[in-house]
């Protein structure tokens, strides 16, 4: 009774005033007349469709469908990089706060770390070896030439100077993998490797942080990505390079379309999507929730409907067709809803429909459909 109750309050009053005026003079042939009629349908006059405001429109045949999605903004996966400290140890230095400009190759952190001191050390005992290999083989050139020296005593400096310049580039490679920047011996610097703004910072002053741990989030914001998620049959009218019109309030931009998954989220069974949007006047920002917009292709045999002329009862998307007795509910597949238009299959597009007041009808509908199934 919960359901008879929630329909029959939301029938206009109108429309119940004019099914009441028949009088119960007429009750038993309306008894009957109601017991005749096919499922589905509402029987009304055109005076009763009158006093009951609803308005009666034609579907638009070949109409371009719309998506209307909720998105949101997140910086470009391309132009976001993680800066981490290779090495462990202490936060001595922080160069950029949250919300500041850094360049590519900025030192933005400074560690204190006895890993550190070894990378250094190792770098400058390579560079000795390196030097004392160099000299002894310009001794050992020279003696040979004099024919004081064997020739194999100068191919043993020779592969020693080789073997001393590998392990130089060795250890020169080891401390720029972990930072470079100034610093005493126990020190190293970690650079940004992408110039952008500072999104985030997880460490403080003074901090003792892991090897690899993440110390600055740093995004180029001159553009941002648009995260959609679609079903499955909206991804396949989705295509890489197609427009989005992105909004937020009296902002508006478009976007394209720069990757459509083959795969479904696990989570959410949706498609995931990502469009991209020129922000080089910085008025999108990332975590920003707007509303994105698709014109695609309708399908096959689809046409346009209002918005509201699209009814849900039980379960079944239906719109109300009008009849010569009144009106029959119509099963439809929704397409695209979006700018108050549905686009919808399963109409040949010369019908004549309840647009606005048509929610009159899904209630009346509901109410007939719980009454014989509660007899």
């Amino acid at each position: 009774m919960t359901t008879i109750s929630k329909y029959r309050a939301a029938l206009p009053l109108a429309l119940m005033l004019v099914l009441a005026g028949c009088g119960n003079q007429a009750a038993e042939p309306a008894e009957k007349a109601e017991a005749e009629k096919p499922e589905g349908e509402i029987h009304l006059t055109a005076q009763q469709i009158t006093a009951a405001g609803i308005l009666l429109v034609r579907p638009t045949e070949g109409g371009t469908g719309v998506l209307s999605l909720p998105a949101t903004i997140e910086s470009d996966p391309q132009a976001t990089q993680i800066v981490s400290a290779a090495i462990g140890g202490r936060i001595v230095a922080l160069n950029r706060n949250l919300g500041e400009s850094v360049g590519r190759g900025d030192v933005v952190a400074m560690i204190e770390s006895r890993d550190a001191a070894a990378l250094r050390a190792e770098v400058e005992a390579a560079q000795a070896r390196a030097a004392l290999a160099r000299s002894n083989l310009s001794r050992e050139e020279r003696l040979f030439a004099l024919k004081v020296s064997p020739e194999r005593d100068l191919i043993a400096a020779r592969t020693a100077m080789t073997e001393a310049n590998i392990a130089l580039r060795l250890a020169q490679q080891q401390l720029a993998a972990a930072g470079v920047g100034g610093g005493s011996l126990n020190r190293i610097g970690v650079v940004a490797t992408i110039g952008g703004r500072i999104t985030a910072r997880s460490v403080v002053l003074g901090q003792t942080v892991a090897p690899d741990a993440e110390l600055f989030r740093v995004a180029n914001l001159g553009r941002v990505a648009i995260n959609l998620s679609l079903t499955p049959s909206d991804a396949g009218r989705i295509a890489v390079g197609m427009p989005i019109q992105v909004r937020s309030g009296e902002r508006s931009a478009t976007a394209r379309i720069q990757f459509v998954s083959p795969v479904l989220d696990q989570a959410t069974r949706l498609v995931p999507a990502v469009a991209l949007l020129d922000n080089g006047a910085g008025l999108w920002r990332p975590g920003e929730s707007v509303t994105a917009t698709v014109q695609v292709g309708a399908s096959t045999g689809a046409v346009s409907v209002p918005d509201g002329a699209v009814q849900t009862v039980e379960g079944r998307t239906n719109v109300f067709v009008r009849t010569k007795d009144g009106f029959r509910a119509v099963p439809v597949t929704v397409n695209s809803r979006g700018n108050g238009v549905a686009t919808v299959s399963g109409l040949s597009g010369r019908e004549q429909l309840a647009g606005e007041g048509s929610f009159t009808l899904k209630a009346e509908l509901a109410k007939g459909e719980a009454e014989h199934g509660g007899h």
